[in-house]
């Protein structure tokens, strides 16, 4: 496998293996992906490993990839997974023959796993993402109104983040609270928000500037 030796060959293995593994997290693929990907990644650690005293690094890779999968089924706020991604570069990295190689190894991770996302508008997503893709329906015991068509009303509607969002959390409109997301940003408690679109059950808002905020009034 000495094709493995040259960075850009590197790069998109890795960057397929990582595309993959992760959207095995993300969607339902019967486990194609995650097969694919487990296939090309151990290629990559069999060439690059000279012994089996170099295991850790494959623990490292491994760990970075439960901590992402831990992120979806428990936290869903990207912090878990941030640190996950960290350590998926880390464990690929340190085995690469030169810098370079190791750079777009880690560049690799990176554009992987944010094309990865991209499979999420074929294929159907996976019950354990349902914290960060706001599918879970939240009982009004728990202070929350049922997630219904009645949403697409709030489209435009302005209200006050009640808690930081990373890059979910809670906003409060006409004193009800509903969950919602930015997307990607990250705002703090008791900022002024406007709902920028409504999918199904995902609450999209947006930071409102003070000046935008002004003109409103």
């Amino acid at each position: 496998m000495a094709w493995l030796d040259i960075s850009m060959i590197g790069f998109i293995v890795v960057l397929l293996a990582t595309m993959l593994l992760i959207g095995e997290l993300l969607v339902k693929s019967r486990g194609i992906f995650g097969i694919v990907g487990v296939v090309l990644i151990t290629l990559y650690f069999t060439h690059h490993l000279d012994s089996v005293t170099n295991i850790w690094v494959v623990v490292t890779y491994a760990l970075g990839l439960t901590l992402i999968l831990i992120d979806g089924k428990v936290f869903g706020d990207g912090l878990v997974s941030a640190l996950g991604v960290i350590l998926m570069i880390v464990g690929l990295a340190i085995p690469a023959p030169d810098l370079v190689y190791a750079i777009l190894v880690g560049i690799a991770v990176l554009a992987g796993g944010a094309a990865s996302f991209l499979f999420m508008k074929v294929f159907p997503r996976r019950d354990l993402w349902t914290k960060m893709t706001l599918k879970d329906t939240l009982s009004s015991e728990e202070g929350y109104n049922s997630m219904n068509d009645s949403y697409r009303d709030l489209v435009g509607e302005h209200g006050d983040a009640l808690t930081d969002f990373r890059p979910t959390g809670t906003i409060e409109i006409d004193g009800k609270p509903y969950s919602a997301t930015t997307g990607a940003g990250w705002i703090k408690a008791g900022t002024h928000v406007r709902v920028k679109s409504v999918d199904g059950t995902r609450i999209l808002v947006e930071e409102v500037k003070e000046t935008k905020k002004a003109n409103d009034e």
